[in-house]
């Protein structure tokens, strides 16, 4: 084993996504020497940042594709409303005051910026959007990696970490030893763990395992090994196991990978009732952007985890069409019985709603006067009457995309062990996501925490790696 010493790499990062992405390219760009190991096969490689579509982030001036200002106050804000407080302003505002530096940067490194989609155009002051995604982006940045000399191993999944006094020495693939002098771990939660979620949500009153229900969004490679590994060596960790983001899908959605196109986009503009045709929650508590992560969890604790969002006629032309067409019908009886669901409580449960409406001037760019009065739940912004046909009605299953349980950092980015930071292993993206997402999720704040905590771990590492080798060289 002494062989593998011999060619001791710098900086060794654990994972293909955005975050790990981000890490090799500062650290290379540092002169460290880089070793990028990915657990899927190349066809596969980028986990869900290959789901992406933008990155939020912080400006004071207009600038090429964002319009207007979003001042660092303002973005606190939106992430203090969306996760309820749950959450470290100290990292979270470093990584909105990080955010605003990003894109530049980003542009040397091969990825490009477009206007936001119609259906989108409320996101053109906080959001930049990627020229052809996030698939394009990892692709842009494996491209810059490979041209810097950063050495890349795809099918490699790293299944444990040597560590000596909460500092990090190898990693191995399978019983391969890999000797780096700093580490960046950057290799997604344990979405796609389905045993490790059952156990995260447990059973409900039926005896149901909501767990099983679900679909995962993104990549079928985020089994959180490297997270429970660090989690059995005693590194300090954060968040609650059952929080994500959970989005309200396509109940039609593949187990994996389904990505941005199953989305349902249209609950604010209806009324999403369950199983029993009955509803559960506020459509329209807020604009879909800064809600639509909450529906998943609404939903999963719904009996059989399913849910029916309702449209009419007057919704057409207001959100992004989904892939998949709805059940479609000329009267409510006939839209509950393509649904499966009872049609008589159905109907109860449509006019009880309409009857409440207090329609005034309705306007989906604002929130509106167009509210209920006398309901439970209220519906406080774009209440419309359901009655006008065609109905339309879409199943709806949770969708998870990345799970917020993470381990503790610093503004270093170093991994904790019993409130200390190692000096040479860094975490960044879903394995640490959690010290600023504690719930909730308002639109593209996962790229901002994977993109500015990956290129602040990439630095440090580079730093740890070149002070590691100046102590042996001593």
């Amino acid at each position: 084993m002494e062989h593998a010493h011999a060619h001791t790499v710098d900086v060794l990062v654990i994972g293909g996504g955005n975050a790990a992405l981000c890490a090799a390219l500062v650290a290379r760009e540092a002169g460290a020497s880089v070793l990028l190991l990915e657990a899927a096969p190349r066809a596969w490689r980028g986990g869900n940042s290959s789901h992406t579509r933008n990155l939020r982030c912080m400006h004071d001036a207009p600038q090429d594709v964002l319009t207007d200002r979003y001042p660092e106050e303002e973005f606190w804000q939106d992430l203090l409303k969306v996760t309820g407080g749950l959450t470290n302003e100290r990292l979270a505002r470093l990584a909105i005051r990080e955010s605003s530096g990003c894109r530049d940067w980003m542009r040397k490194h091969g990825v490009n910026f477009q206007p936001s989609l119609s259906g989108t155009l409320h996101l053109s002051r906080t959001n930049a959007f990627f020229m052809g995604g996030g698939k394009a982006l990892v692709n842009a940045y494996y491209r810059s990696a490979e041209a810097l000399g950063v050495r890349i191993r795809y099918a490699s999944p790293v299944d444990r970490i040597e560590l000596e006094d909460g500092a990090f020495r190898a990693a191995w693939v399978g019983n391969e030893r890999i000797a780096a002098r700093a580490c960046v771990m950057a290799a997604g939660g344990f979405e796609s763990n389905r045993e490790w979620l059952r156990e995260a949500w447990g059973q409900n009153e039926n005896g149901e395992w909501p767990a099983d229900n679900f679909a995962i969004r993104g990549t079928r490679f985020n089994r959180g090994v490297l997270l429970k590994a660090m989690i059995d060596a005693g590194a300090d960790t954060v968040g609650d196991p059952s929080q994500s983001h959970c989005v309200a899908i396509d109940a039609r959605a593949p187990e994996y990978d389904g990505g941005i196109c199953t989305r349902i986009d249209c609950v604010s503009l209806g009324i999403v009732v369950n199983q029993h045709a009955e509803r559960f929650y506020d459509e329209g508590e807020d604009f879909w952007p800064k809600r639509y992560a909450i529906w998943g969890r609404l939903v999963a604790q719904q009996p059989g985890q399913i849910g029916f969002s309702i449209i009419d006629a007057k919704a057409n032309g207001r959100f992004m069409p989904p892939v998949f067409p709805g059940a479609q019908a000329d009267t409510l009886e006939a839209l509950a019985r393509q649904l499966g669901i009872d049609e008589a409580a159905f109907v109860r449960t449509v006019h009880a709603y309409n009857a409440a409406c207090r329609v005034g001037t309705f306007d989906h760019t604002i929130q509106d006067d167009c509210h209920t009065e006398g309901l439970s739940p209220a519906k406080t912004h774009w209440a419309l009457p359901i009655d006008t046909p065609p109905f339309r009605g879409y199943a709806l299953k949770p969708g998870i995309t990345f799970t917020y349980l993470g381990l503790k950092v610093d503004e270093h980015a170093a991994v904790h062990f019993s409130g200390q930071p190692s000096p040479n292993l860094f975490v960044a993206g879903e394995m640490m996501a959690g010290n600023v997402l504690g719930k909730g999720y308002t639109a593209g704040v996962g790229m901002t925490i994977g993109t500015t905590f990956g290129r602040i771990a990439g630095a440090h590492a580079a730093a740890a790696a070149r002070q590691g080798a100046t102590h042996a060289h001593a």
